[in-house]
């Protein structure tokens, strides 16, 4: 039910390695990988992460996170804010495509919540 949309980006986005549907308490809902990247672990790590930052927000009050990008030397991490409690995450080679990546999470997020 959730791995067509999430195959949908993947397989969609140049670079573009996996996805992820996780809740900020760190249990993933589902995932689908083209690699044998460990997306879970990745997730479960930024869960913690997405929590810190809402926080920040709130105590700002700047509004609720929507999104988030992470860019390391070897790996992109887009992260959209699906609800307060869940997100999904797209994992990117260093090359990889972000902007069309955001493009098609704004695009399935509306379909992965009517699901959740």
């Amino acid at each position: 039910m959730f791995t067509e949309h999430l195959k949908k980006v993947v397989d969609n986005v140049d670079g573009s390695t996996a996805a992820l549907i996780m809740g900020l308490d760190g249990i993933a809902v589902e995932d689908y990988a083209i690699d044998s990247g460990d997306i879970q672990t990745i997730g479960m790590e930024f869960s913690f992460i997405l929590t810190q930052i809402r926080k920040a927000a709130e105590i700002l009050e700047i509004g609720g996170l929507r999104e988030i990008a992470i860019k390391a030397e070897q790996l992109t991490v887009a992260i959209r804010m699906l609800n307060d409690e869940y997100f999904l995450a797209v994992t990117l080679k260093a090359d990889g495509n972000l902007g069309k990546a955001r493009f098609l999470m704004r695009v399935v997020a509306p379909r992965l919540l009517d699901q959740l």
